[in-house]
């Protein structure tokens, strides 16, 4: 069949050499970025300006009095399988009393507050907090009923909490990270740990590509957007506020500090206690013994449950990020935001480049029948072709040795085709987050599309490689 001067199958591999160019030249703009981002972390590292503090032997895990009280926030909806562990290992390598720990659960989620009761077994560091609304509503409104429990204890004692940390359900506390924080805070208005995905031996590809992830993001990627002094972002867990931040904060949002209209709020509110003045900042230090001061847990381990909490993310930080935050007025700020940002863009690229695998399968079964001659590749796509393959060998070998960093060789090795399960899973999570997107723009309400737990790093410690 002809089309015009040409048939179906010219038409074919012409249409197919134009998509691989569009392709390549955006994934050159990607691994160019990626590359800008590994020599800063080089360089700032030669400089001294990037390096991972230590602690002395016994400081601060001896530190038995803080500054002043400290309130952890968490947020639960239907947890009872990891609460409970979450709340009995705190108290047990937090001892200070000026601890407060607020579990926020509904009325309608009764085995989560059981759950809750039983782990404190009358610690009175412990305050269970029941919303009156049926549950679940979104995490920021869960969040935004704690910060009132807190305010009515500060009205009724006189005493004003000096910071507030953000915990989720499942999170290991590292027994230093209370002291470090509350030190940091005197330099600081807000302060971000590492997190710390551990690898899960019944979801060696799923649930353990975590492990890459949060190992190259929060070795590389925060250390060089802290030396740079852009605005860190919070990761929900393991970060402290300084309450009187939390307060300006609060007044600018008639009284609700977390943003109930966002499905990202952690994200965003490191970065809007740095554009209302205050200093952010994220801390990689390793004890005595060199374990990382971080926070740990078990990611989603099946693949319906990763794209929902991925969508979440995507939507939150990439779509609603761009209405609700706008953008950065410094260099480094906007680079960063458009980093945070690329997903939906990383996302179709994806797409193409495992279509583009298809098509090429295609036009060369054409071309073995002799129905069609390729046409010879431009110099343009010669080289972005070559960048490609230079720049994709790059990133598995960076992200496998930040892999192997903290989780062993093995691990390390297996982050190289994790690559794949995170780039398929994205793809879901794109389309999934834009169809989420345009309903919120239509109206759709926020919910709090948790999900679910069931093992916890306290219960079931994973057999790590040793580094």
């Amino acid at each position: 069949m002809v089309l015009g001067s040409f048939t179906i199958a010219e038409w074919f591999v012409l249409v197919q050499h134009e998509l691989l160019l569009f392709a390549a030249a955006f994934f050159a703009l990607g691994l160019i970025d990626e590359f800008a981002l590994d020599c800063s972390y080089l360089w700032l590292r030669l400089r001294g300006r990037i390096r991972t503090a230590r602690l002395e032997e016994g400081d601060p895990n001896q530190i038995t009095h803080l500054a002043g009280a400290a309130a952890v926030f968490i947020p639960a909806w239907k947890e009872a399988s990891v609460i409970g562990a979450t709340v009995g290992h705190m108290l047990q390598v937090w001892p200070q009393d000026e601890l407060r720990i607020y579990v926020g659960c509904y009325r309608n989620d009764p085995e989560t507050m059981a759950s809750v009761v039983a782990a404190a077994r009358g610690d009175t560091r412990v305050r269970l907090v029941v919303h009156g609304r049926d549950g679940p509503t979104s995490k920021a409104d869960c969040l935004n009923r704690l910060h009132q429990a807190l305010g009515e204890d500060e009205y009724r004692s006189g005493t004003k909490a000096r910071m507030v940390v953000l915990h989720d359900a499942e999170d290991m506390v590292d027994p230093a990270a209370l002291a470090v924080l509350d030190q940091a805070l005197w330099h600081a208005d807000f302060v971000q740990l590492p997190v710390l995905a551990l690898p899960q031996h019944g979801s060696r590809l799923v649930g353990s590509h975590y492990c890459d992830e949060f190992a190259e993001s929060h070795a590389k990627a925060l250390v060089v957007r802290d030396a740079l002094g852009a605005a860190i972002p919070g990761a929900g867990v393991g970060c402290a506020i300084a309450r009187a931040s939390l307060d300006k904060l609060a007044i600018r949002q008639g009284g609700k500090p977390f943003a109930e209209e966002s499905l990202t709020e952690d994200y965003e509110l490191g970065l809007k206690i740095v554009e209302a003045g205050g200093r952010g900042r994220f801390l990689r230090i390793r004890g005595a013994d060199n374990r990382l001061i971080a926070t740990r847990a078990f990611f989603p381990a099946r693949l319906d449950a990763s794209v929902r909490q991925k969508t979440r993310w995507m939507h939150g930080i990439a779509l609603q990020g761009w209405d609700r935050l706008g953008w950065g007025k410094q260099p480094v700020d906007l680079w960063m935001q458009l980093r945070d940002r690329r997903g939906p863009l990383a996302a179709i690229l994806l797409v193409m480049a495992y279509g583009l695998v298809a098509l090429s399968a295609i036009g060369l079964g054409l071309e073995q029948l002799g129905l069609v001659d390729p046409p010879p590749p431009t110099p343009l796509l010669k080289a972005l072709l070559v960048i490609n393959m230079a720049g994709l060998a790059m990133r598995f070998a960076v992200r496998a040795v930040f892999t192997a960093r903290e989780h062993g060789w093995r691990q390390g090795l297996l982050a190289i085709p994790r690559t794949f399960v995170s780039n398929i899973i994205a793809i879901m999570a794109g389309r999934r987050a834009l169809a989420a997107y345009v309903g919120t723009l239509r109206g759709a309400p926020i919910i709090w599309d948790k999900t679910e737990h069931r093992d916890h790093p306290a219960l079931a410690i994973p057999r790590e490689e040793p580094a």
